[in-house]
Order: structure tokens, then sequence, then C-alpha cells
């Protein structure tokens, strides 16, 4: 397991937006931590146009999940796994993690909320 890489998401109406540019989102299977005001999202490209934003929050008693590995996702503080559109693998965790709509546009995702 590799700890995610943080990029910042800037927060507007109701829209993370977030530049690709230089960041692990640059590459198809690429995936990151976002911070925002907004909350904490996990981002993964899953294709040259598309990608995956969900919750950062861990379902089980609510970690910041940081971890990542080649299935998706893994929570630090009781091993949850996710997949990269964050259904659960592995337990302890029940419930799948919140998907959002995402847009890309000249090298920025746009994270609906």
């Amino acid at each position: 397991m590799s700890t995610l890489g943080t990029l910042s998401g800037q927060f507007s109406g109701s829209t993370v937006r977030v530049n690709v540019s230089g960041t692990a989102l640059v590459d198809v299977g690429g995936a990151a931590l976002v911070e925002s005001v907004a909350g904490l999202f996990l981002i993964s490209r899953a294709s040259a146009t598309t990608f995956v934003a969900i919750d950062a929050v861990c379902t089980h008693e609510g970690c910041t999940v940081t971890g990542a590995n080649a299935e998706g996702y893994v929570c630090p503080c009781h091993g949850s796994r996710y997949n990269r559109n964050g259904q659960v693998l592995a337990g302890p965790a029940k419930a799948s993690l919140r998907q959002y709509a995402t847009t890309f546009t000249d090298g920025i995702v746009a994270i609906t909320l």
C-alpha cells in the first residue's frame, strides 16, 4: 500500500475544482486525495477524459482514507478497502463511499457536490 498524494481543491458554488497538471492525475490510473473547504475526496483518472470522485471519509469510523493499492483505496485506521468507485471490497466498513459527478475541461476536474 502507498500513501496518496494530496491536492488542494478550490471550492466555488457547488463545485470543487482540481488542476491535474503536474499531479498523479495526469496519467490514467492515477489517484489522489483532494482537500477543500467543502470536504475530502478521493479522485482517480479512469480514462483520458473520465475521472471518478468519491468521499474520502471511511464509512466505518470516519477516518480519512489515505492509502491506495492496485485494487483501490485503503483506510489506514482499520483496513477497510474500497474499489475506485467507492464500493466496499473488505470490511470492517459495510457502506460504500458516496460518488460524485465530475467533468473535465482545460486540465481542470470539476467535482459537483
